[in-house]
């Protein structure tokens, strides 16, 4: 185990100006707290610390990220306390500290929630002071580096984590070499045999192209010396996860891998990388479509550097990496390049300044205003998995504003990485001046100009087509907002009409005076629950008139004894006329149509679904009240409706309210007889085809030897197209009956 003098001449080796007095604190404070504890290895808990301590000093990070490294187990798992971490250390190494620590006791259903809000927390704390990060990440590394200890299940559940969230979360932050060695070892306990075989096919190719490699080094390196260019070439291996993934992703063998070795190039200054690469195209041929320039265009993770792949030296395709010296250091260590402050400024070796506002920190800050919009913590860590993963595509705006999105985005993934309100209001978009599908995949290089109207909802169905999480979390939510806005409206009508059939006056100011008694926050609350069928309109009159006596029940009952099968409908208010009714119950039809809502169809603005039989303008309907699904709108004459006739509060008064310049097919199920033989289904759907109505499903049944049921769910435009329909059907040779189903 690593002494105190040990990890203070460790720092000293980069800064000599190291604090001592705060590492030796640190030290000490950790090992008393932390005392006699084992590890699942039987090491003494506090080496584990002290490890992560060491990783950082790799990363050469400053004194108080090591000694928050020696502390960062401690609230966690000793009796230490965040106010005994402030009085000693101070209140920011205290909420270093407490920002690593992970939530206790926490009363969630799942697993899965229980790391949601866990990694909630850690980005929270990594956006206020990103060493948490670093520390979170060493933390991890040195878990998965010793997981041999740990039990298979827990293993396996901890190499999964470690994929899914913290080798990405090291990529984005740029720490490359961090995120490959999390990887391998991830890799390891996820699928041991094709980790196996993977690391034994790589090194049994190293062996074998040694020699081509050295000769391929030789001859970059005579070509700089040529040019007069200083250069450092190096070769490299590609990981066995890095292999594995694009194996798989593209169907490839080994043998068809063309990129396992590749070669760093590594110079002075920026013009040095472009006269490297001009002495390398100029000298080999480019493979047409590698070639990618990072440092015009760098990644969101602050990654610079020019990739090319050349047909280099025995015929060999040779990628190359071209970059400078700062370039690399970012390259392998990302943020940890820099040693990082309270006062947002990060510090490079040579003392220089460089802005906090940094690509990866703009990632950090969109995910953390995803965490602010209050998703429930599973679509929280999907939607951060899904900004984790960095395949990525660069398009433009028409001003020129550089949008980098993942692999497969779409221009709706486009509008809301512009702004919310861009993609909530997006109806179209053309890509390099064309009107493209909103499902079109970006590619690299594309200008997308967003289309937008104020009156467009993002559809629910987008959440499946967009690939960003940032998106998806909006689409939801847009979603969630506009159904809310339907409800209210619908409660708003109901109650509206309610109190009007009372003799009562209705107001918003009445109702928000009595939300206490109706146990809600606010009146939209109210409003919404009463759309969805939660709350009753008679309970909020009663909270608005305590006084009020609902006198109308009596009356529905003594006309259900009276007038005989169809009393509860009438009492409810509907808008129809029965037949051998009284003439004094025509005189209210004028009355009755002021009252009832009007019905559009599913794309009014109510929340409106229709029966499975359907139902079209020109039939007599009712709408139920369907708790927390809005109002099914039955025909009048549906048998279906008796089931509600002891519901006399679920019956609404609905009216058709159809607008000419909105064309919108109705449902409708009509049952066809039709004679079973050859061709007489495609006579009968040329029938509906040519009086321009649609088939929607259809079923069929065998009923006799030589007559066959088809039960079509259609789609017309009115009672009269229906009407037209079924005269038609009669006359086709094919069919021996027809009728309309209702219910």
């Amino acid at each position: 185990m690593m002494r105190q003098y040990e990890l203070v001449e460790r720092v000293q080796r980069y800064k000599p100006d190291v604090n001592e007095a705060l590492l030796n604190k640190a030290y000490v404070y950790a090992m008393q707290k932390h005392g006699h504890q084992k590890r699942a290895s039987g090491d003494p808990y506090f080496s584990h610390p002290l490890e992560v301590a060491a990783i950082l000093t790799d990363m050469r990070m400053d004194e108080a990220t090591i000694a928050v490294a020696l502390l960062h187990d401690t609230i966690e798992d000793t009796t230490a306390t965040r106010q005994e971490i402030d009085e000693l250390f101070g209140p920011d190494m205290g909420k270093l500290v407490e920002g690593l620590t992970k939530l206790k006791k926490l009363d969630l259903v799942s697993k899965k929630a229980e790391q949601a809000e866990n990694l909630r927390k850690l980005l929270l704390a990594i956006s206020d002071d990103v060493r948490v990060l670093l520390v979170k990440l060493a933390d991890r590394l040195h878990n998965m580096r010793t997981l041999d200890h740990m039990r298979a299940d827990k293993r396996l559940r901890i190499a999964e984590e470690t994929m899914d969230i913290y080798a990405p979360l090291a990529g984005r932050m740029g720490m490359q070499d961090m995120r490959e060695e999390l990887e391998e070892l991830a890799f390891r306990y996820i699928n041991p045999e094709a980790y196996k075989a993977v690391t034994e096919r790589l090194a049994e190719i190293f062996e074998r192209n040694r020699g081509v490699i050295g000769e391929i080094e030789h001859a970059l390196s005579g070509l700089f010396e040529k040019y007069h260019i200083e250069a450092l070439v190096k070769s490299r291996q590609k990981k066995p996860w890095s292999v594995f993934r694009k194996m798989e992703a593209k169907a490839l063998s080994f043998e068809q891998l063309s990129d396992l070795f590749g070669f760093r190039v590594v110079v002075d200054s920026v013009e040095d990388c472009y006269r490297a690469l001009g002495a390398i195209h100029t000298t080999w041929s480019m493979v047409p479509g590698r070639f990618k320039d990072y440092i015009s265009t760098p990644k969101q993770n602050d990654y610079r550097s020019i990739h090319t792949t050349i047909v280099g030296p025995s015929r060999q395709r040779v990628e190359l990496q071209i970059r400078t010296r700062e370039m690399d250091a970012i390259a392998e260590y990302g943020v940890a390049a820099h040693s990082i402050y309270k006062d947002g400024v990060k510090h490079n070796g040579a003392g220089h300044s460089i802005s906090k506002d940094t690509n990866a920190y703009a990632w950090l800050r969109q995910t953390i205003e995803a965490l602010s919009e209050g998703d429930n913590p599973e679509d929280f860590l999907e939607n951060t998995k899904l900004e984790l993963f960095q395949d990525q595509v660069f398009a433009f705006t028409p001003k020129g504003r550089l949008i980098a999105l993942p692999r497969g985005a779409t221009p709706i993934d486009f509008a809301y990485a512009v702004h919310t309100d861009v993609g909530d209001t997006c109806v179209g978009a053309k890509i390099n001046g064309r009107i493209m599908p909103l499902m079109t995949e970006l590619k690299n290089g594309d200008e997308v100009e967003i289309i937008r109207s104020k009156a467009q909802v993002p559809p629910a169905a987008w959440e499946s087509v967009v690939v960003t999480g940032k998106a998806r979390s909006a689409i939801r939510r847009a979603t969630k907002n506009a159904i809310r806005k339907q409800y209210s409206g619908l409660g708003i009508r109901i109650l509206e009409r309610a109190f009007e059939r009372s003799g009562k006056s209705f107001s918003k100011d009445a109702v928000k005076a009595v939300l206490h008694r109706l146990a809600r926050k606010d009146i939209e609350d109210v409003f919404a629950a009463v759309g969805r069928g939660e709350l009753s309109s008679l309970d909020v009159m009663k909270a608005v008139y305590p006084d009020h006596k609902d006198e109308r029940a009596g009356q529905v009952a003594a006309k259900s004894r009276e007038e005989g099968w169809f009393n509860l409908r009438n009492a409810a208010g509907m808008l129809f006329q029965i037949p051998g009714r009284s003439s004094s119950r025509k005189s209210k039809k004028t009355n009755k149509k002021e009252e009832a809502l009007p019905i559009r169809g599913v794309r009014g603005d109510l929340p409106v679904s229709f029966a499975p039989e359907g139902a079209v303008p020109g039939d007599r309907i009712v709408g139920i009240l369907q708790p927390g699904a809005g109002i099914t709108i039955y025909p009048i004459q549906s048998p279906s409706l008796t089931a509600f006739d002891d519901q006399p509060e679920r019956w609404i008064d609905v009216r058709w309210d159809i607008d000419e310049d909105m064309k919108e097919r109705f449902p409708a199920r009509v049952s066809v007889t039709a004679i079973n033989e050859p061709g007489s289904l495609a006579n009968i759907s040329q029938t509906i085809a040519s009086n321009d109505a649609n088939i929607h499903t259809l079923s069929m049944v065998r009923t006799a030897p030589d007559f066959t049921e088809m039960i079509f769910d259609l789609e017309v435009w009115d009672l009269k197209h229906l009407n037209r329909l079924i005269s038609q059907l009669k006359e086709n040779p094919s069919v021996s009956a027809v009728r309309r189903v209702n219910g």
